[in-house]
């Protein structure tokens, strides 16, 4: 592929920091790309930069300021690190979430870039594009172990790697189901598209619930591509042409999407599911409180689900309304930057992270799916007969990553948008064309984006 000139791609960034924030964040509620909540307090944390005698300091940033389960594993990570070795002793800076790509963003900028660093998997082509990472040198077995929507990839080279993934899933009720004379579906038969409208009308025509189905309308940002953009490829539409990444023509805006928009605008035009004014609170109980039939949730909110319905409660597989079953996929991933001047030193510590008994142990600390699959056995989460077991499942069969291409941000952006708009009342085919407008706009300003 042509590569433009960094200074051209550090401009192309810029133009989309706001999405960049967006996309890390996920809006209100919980962040999709990371599977877990955000609650991240206001200060930085970092440990202290003087290494011990002969060592040499390694800078590491993460986004998991406030989330102490995952400092915690970091922080497990990094000692057990520094203790099996002398070159080198790495430090970590821990940013709030809502703040971490900002930050990112200035460092490169300023060339103050750490050696390692986390990034959210949708964003690692347009971080690499744009000459924030270095390729990261993994050994191809361990790439082999991992769930392929954990590692980052751009221009045919592996710029990160995660320790885990996130799905979503229908929660639902066992009991519910039963006696809506509702069938269970399976990963290997999932509901179809009318099955998926019957359980839809059979809930709202029991009128023992506010609402058949919620999505989330209360999140924004970055759970709309990651949540909903599934939906529109499950009906044959996509956010863009992933054979040539070059136009979101007859894919966002044909008659595959178009159908998805008026399906979509029925839920809320019609009363099965709340709409944009939804708030957070009553994204956070309605399921649990039994305001909801079904919702449509991450693994980060499984526990609680759990611990109010116990073996009540089902974790569904996404509806297939034509084109095959799909759920988001891609979360957190390490990487190293391309300004580091100990790459060994951060290529050694990521590898250090990807053992099956470190990626069980995030997993298992996160509540988000190992990996790797000869990791799940060591968890008490994801191991077979597990009740979480599912989502490992569920991502192996139907994980779907976001399109990687620098270009994502602003097709991001726009896709919430339009699905924010059909969700409101505006015309479909409208509101499509003018994202697909906008993105080819955005695509030929930074010159195809290297394809």
């Amino acid at each position: 592929m042509h590569r433009p000139k960094l200074e051209l791609r550090i401009g192309a960034v810029l133009a989309t920091i706001a999405v960049l924030v967006a996309a890390c964040g996920g809006g209100q509620g919980t962040p999709a790309g990371s599977g877990s909540p955000s609650g991240a307090p206001e200060a930085s944390a970092s440990a202290a930069t003087q290494p011990p005698a002969g060592k040499t300091t390694v800078t590491a940033w993460t986004h998991s300021a406030g989330n102490p389960n995952e400092m915690t594993e970091i922080t497990a990570w990094i000692s057990a690190f520094n203790d099996s070795q002398q070159q080198w002793e790495v430090v970590v800076e821990a940013f709030p979430q809502g703040s971490y790509n900002d930050a990112v963003v200035a460092g490169a900028l300023s060339g103050s870039l750490p050696c390692i660093l986390d990034v959210d998997g949708p964003i690692v082509p347009n971080w690499a594009y744009a000459g924030y990472l270095k390729p990261l040198d993994v050994p191809q077995a361990t790439l082999d172990a991992f769930l392929p929507s954990t590692t980052g990839k751009w221009d045919g080279k592996v710029y990160a790697q995660g320790q885990f993934e996130a799905a979503v899933a229908v929660f639902a009720r066992k009991s519910d189901l039963d006696s809506l004379g509702i069938r269970v579906p399976t990963i290997d038969k999932p509901w179809t598209g009318q099955e998926f409208q019957a359980a839809l009308d059979a809930y709202k025509g029991s009128g023992k619930f506010e609402y058949a189905f919620d999505p989330g309308m209360a999140w924004t940002g970055e759970w709309y591509p990651y949540g909903y953009s599934p939906f529109l490829q499950s009906f044959g539409g996509d956010l863009i042409d992933r054979s040539t990444y070059l136009t979101a023509e007859k894919f966002l805006n044909g008659p595959e999407a178009v159908a998805w928009g008026e399906w979509w605008q029925k839920l809320f035009a019609d009363g099965y599911a709340p709409g944009t004014s939804q708030s957070a609170a009553d994204r956070e109980s309605g399921f649990v409180d039994g305001k909801v039939g079904l919702q449509w949730n991450g693994i980060w909110a499984a526990g609680g689900a759990l611990e109010k319905f116990g073996d009540d409660l089902l974790f569904l597989p996404a509806p297939d309304f034509g084109k095959g079953p799909t759920i988001g996929a891609g979360s957190w991933e390490w990487a190293v930057s391309s300004s580091c001047p100990t790459p060994n030193a951060g290529d050694a510590f990521v590898n250090f992270g990807l053992t099956p008994e470190r990626v069980a142990a995030m997993a298992d600390a996160q509540t988000n799916i190992p990996g790797r699959a000869d990791a799940r056995a060591l968890t008490e989460k994801f191991k077979d007969g597990a009740p979480l077991a599912v989502f490992y499942e569920l991502s192996k069969a139907q994980a779907l990553i976001r399109p990687p291409t620098p270009a994502y941000l602003t097709i991001a952006k726009l896709f919430e948008k339009a699905a924010a708009d059909i969700a409101n009342g505006s015309d479909v085919q409208k509101s499509l064309d003018t994202a697909a407008d906008e993105i080819a706009a955005d695509i030929e300003r930074n010159g195809g984006y290297g394809f």
